[in-house]
């Protein structure tokens, strides 16, 4: 027995809300509001720019919090205010990319990750350079080997933030898909290739 066209569009309705609910579960992953993802979801699934009115009529959350939310995306880069001609009002769109809506999250919370962590460190190599001013000439054992350990302590912390900025670096500049493509040959090609 065949389903009525009616049964079919709600049946396509329930996977593409499957599709919006992962990306919204997804968006926890990277220290995201489930809101944000289930935003993504909805404007990626719509397929074209949205409407505060639509997301708020769609999700049955207020206009006002809709624009909060539009707002962070927009922080995050994975969404963006599109013109569209002939309406006055404002409409969003989302990148369809899911490996560039990955990249764009992932740069730009390490981004904050590492300017917030490198500030720290400059703070803790003055105060460092201050404590080894007072130690003076003679200082104790257990002083000299308490601030020795703290330097080397910031030059590991030093080198791990330098090797996520150059991460980052490699995720913004695309020299990652170099490293792991978005498409890999096929198993049967890769075997060959070793």
């Amino acid at each position: 027995m065949t389903k009525s066209k009616e049964t079919l569009l709600d049946d396509l309705q329930a996977c593409e809300d499957l599709i919006a609910d992962r990306v919204a579960n997804n968006m926890e992953t990277f220290g995201v509001s489930s809101t944000v993802g289930r935003l993504l979801g909805i404007i990626y699934m719509n397929r074209q720019a949205m409407t505060l009115d639509d997301l708020a009529d769609k999700t049955g959350m207020s206009k006002t919090r809709m624009s909060q939310v539009m707002r962070q995306m927009i922080s995050l880069n994975i969404a963006e205010k599109e013109f569209v001609k002939g309406s006055r009002k404002e409409h969003y769109n989302v990148e369809s990319d899911y490996v560039q809506t990955f990249i764009s999250l992932f740069t730009t919370s390490w981004k904050e990750v590492i300017t917030r962590n490198m500030a720290l460190e400059r703070r803790l190599r003055d105060k460092l350079k201050d404590i080894e001013e007072d130690m003076g000439h003679d200082p104790s054992a257990d002083i000299l080997k308490k601030h020795q350990m703290m330097t080397k302590e910031l030059d590991d912390w030093t080198a791990y933030y330098n090797w996520i900025d150059r991460l980052v670096d490699c995720f913004e500049s695309g020299d990652i898909f170099q490293l792991v493509p978005v498409h890999p040959k096929d198993k049967e090609e890769q075997n060959h290739d070793i």
